[in-house]
């Protein structure tokens, strides 16, 4: 019988095999941005359409291309999020956190779309881990979230990866630069492709972005914005450069980078992977000082970047890095017989409720069969209750790596913290076996 459907092009399941290594990293970035300040912030996965075409910007292919735009049932124009900081902007505005300690730092964990054709890395349906930083104007604030990036890369130990820094500048000196570039692309129009000649005329900037090798090859002898700087922004651009040394983190400057998005002012920034393919942009940001103006609230300086979750894991593939494993099943609990599985179900509640892993059998098979499925799922320990025990009042723990059994007392396993004598006894059998790790047999609580 054939499926009704299968997942949507360019969306991908994550199965359990998996899902734990995501969730470990995922948690992991969260704990190193909570130690430089950030807090969590949830904001919807859909937003009015012009909330997008405001801060992410006409001209850009994110809104020329990628965006999943729809009617609702009544009539406002909604589209599916493509990037998460415009969302959190306006959540900034809305409910007045510009009125909180200043300056306000969030982070979040977040699913985007955009309709792209999709390869290695690249998703319609895909997920950001992203922070924003509101209410500083100092260079300091650049560096620290670039410092925020690079260690998150660092613990997770990521190598290869290439930090490229520019400055594109504020809108007063870009005026001379947008001019500039106006005067020499025109002498190669006739060359450009379709979108890069609305381009020339509208933002001649998103030039830069564009994936045709032929508007990319033209590109490379364009003039630079490092050319044109005003003095504010040459200051900010160096100053930012000279904590990046202190903080001993390497970079290079790429006055070629503008990132994909218009909002952007001043610094911008990228680590690059030279190990995953075309898509090997596994960060970016920079500063978006004129964005809450743009969306109707007072400046507010701010800065922030995106890091993209399947990418990142493609990396950490890549590069045959080993995560934790999955933590096993500690207590695998065998029983026959409607007392014995009440009785199992108890003892497996009683267990949770201290920390550990505890199954046992709801699918009613045979002991044989339990015995089989405690070995496929790797559970440490087993237990079998069966009319015998209950009327002994013994059980037999076993080791099932070793093969070793130790008995104990059946309402060990029904007492309040039993993990207690549990662990005890697990001890004994471990102690003459490498590999066990008695620690996770408890989760990671004692």
């Amino acid at each position: 019988m054939a499926l009704l459907t299968n997942a949507i092009k360019g969306t991908e399941d994550t199965l359990p095999k998996d899902s734990y290594k995501l969730r470990f990293v995922e948690q992991t970035i969260a704990e190193i941005a909570g130690n430089y300040g950030f807090k969590e912030i949830r904001t919807p996965v859909f937003e009015h359409t012009e909330l997008f075409n405001r801060s992410v910007g006409e001209t850009t292919d994110v809104v020329q291309k990628e965006m999943y735009t729809f009617e609702d049932k009544g009539g406002r124009s909604i589209t599916l999020r493509p990037e998460g900081t415009a969302g959190v902007v306006r959540a900034f505005l809305e409910h007045g956190l510009f009125n909180e300690p200043l300056p306000q730092k969030v982070f979040y964990q977040s699913s985007c779309y955009r309709y792209e054709k999709p390869q290695a890395g690249r998703l319609r349906e895909f997920h950001q881990f992203g922070v924003e930083c509101f209410g500083s104007e100092s260079p300091a604030a650049d560096a620290e979230i670039i410092s925020l990036a690079n260690e998150i890369f660092g613990f997770l130990g990521i190598e290869g990866l290439e930090l490229q820094i520019n400055s594109i500048g504020c809108p007063v000196c870009r005026k001379g630069f947008q001019k500039a570039l106006v005067e020499y692309f025109e002498k190669s129009k006739k060359d450009l492709c379709e979108t890069c000649h609305s381009r020339l005329d509208k933002n001649p900037m998103r030039i830069f972005d564009c994936k045709s090798s032929v508007c990319n090859k033209i590109s490379k002898t364009a003039p630079t914005i490092q050319e044109f700087l005003c003095d504010e922004c040459q200051e900010h651009f160096d100053l930012l450069r000279e904590y990046l040394d202190e903080m001993n983190i390497e970079y290079k400057v790429n006055p070629k980078i503008v990132r994909g998005l218009d909002y952007y002012t001043k610094t911008v920034f990228e680590f690059i992977a030279t190990n995953i393919g075309a898509q090997g942009t596994v960060c970016g940001g920079g500063r978006y000082d004129g964005l809450c103006e743009e969306l109707g609230g007072n400046h507010c300086p701010a800065l922030g970047f995106g890091l993209g979750m399947e990418r990142l894991m493609l990396v950490l593939e890549t590069q045959k890095i080993e995560l934790p494993v999955e933590m096993p099943c500690n207590l695998y609990i065998v029983s026959a017989g409607k007392t014995a599985n009440l009785r199992a179900a108890k003892i497996a509640t009683n267990l949770r409720e201290e920390g550990i892993f505890a199954l046992f059998d709801i699918s009613n098979r045979s002991v044989k069969a339990q015995m089989k499925y405690a070995d496929k799922i790797g559970a440490e320990f087993v237990i079998v209750i069966g009319d015998n025990e209950l009327e002994s009042g013994k059980v037999e723990l076993k080791n099932m790596e070793t093969g070793k059994i130790i008995e104990m007392e059946l309402e060990t396993f029904s007492d309040e913290f039993s993990s207690v004598a549990i662990f005890e006894s697990a001890s004994k059998l471990a102690e003459s076996t490498d590999g066990i790790d008695l620690k996770a047999f408890f989760g990671g609580n004692l």
